[in-house]
């Protein structure tokens, strides 16, 4: 299963500016970015706290039985582009692994996720929230699906800045309950135990 996906930035005069006019597939592909990165790209990772949800119905006690749907970010790529003074230009894929145990409502569930671009342990310049709609075929319990920003534009002060001085997060939202379950390093997969 895969889904395309454009971030767009919510103000008009955004950091964050993102376009659906081409990838950086594209852009790589042509004359213009025949000259190497002045630097690095940013670092593309999930947030550890937010890497994982795990959904408890019933009693709301953290045991199989009560096991809605669950998530976990399992790879998050990025491959990027930038010279002379230009934006960088960035692409991002996400694999997630999603799954519906027991006490699921549904066949059907909607995943909420975030992706942020930071300036390098300072602030958030932009967060976008995107949701993640799955419907599990009939007898299966897991699924994977990759998710695609087709391009993501980050403004560079001058030809000097280098990429490393931003980062590209991603994460579920999730509650202040399950951050706390992933902070403590517990998780529940569908597919324990198989």
């Amino acid at each position: 299963m895969s889904m395309k996906t454009t971030l767009i930035g919510a103000a008009a005069l955004s950091f964050l500016a993102l376009a659906g006019c081409r990838s950086t597939q594209e852009v790589l592909a042509i004359g213009e970015a025949a000259e190497a990165n002045p630097g690095p790209c940013p670092r593309a990772f999930a947030l550890f706290d937010a890497s994982r949800m795990a959904e408890f119905r019933g009693d709301g006690a953290e045991r199989f039985s009560n096991v809605g749907f669950t998530g976990e970010i399992l790879k998050v790529r990025s491959l990027c582009r930038y010279f002379a003074d230009r934006p960088i230009d960035a692409d991002l894929t996400i694999d997630f692994a999603l799954g519906r145990g027991p006490a699921a409502a549904a066949e059907t569930n909607t995943y909420n996720y975030f992706v942020a671009v930071t300036r390098k342990n300072i602030d958030v310049m932009e967060k976008v929230t995107f949701p993640l709609t799955v419907t599990f075929p009939a007898g299966q319990d897991r699924v994977r699906v990759t998710e695609t920003i087709d391009e993501i534009k980050i403004p560079r002060a001058n030809d000097t800045t280098s990429g490393e001085n931003y980062e590209i997060i991603v994460g579920f939202v999730v509650t202040p309950k399950q951050r706390l379950f992933n902070a403590d390093g517990k998780r529940f997969r569908v597919s324990a135990g198989q």
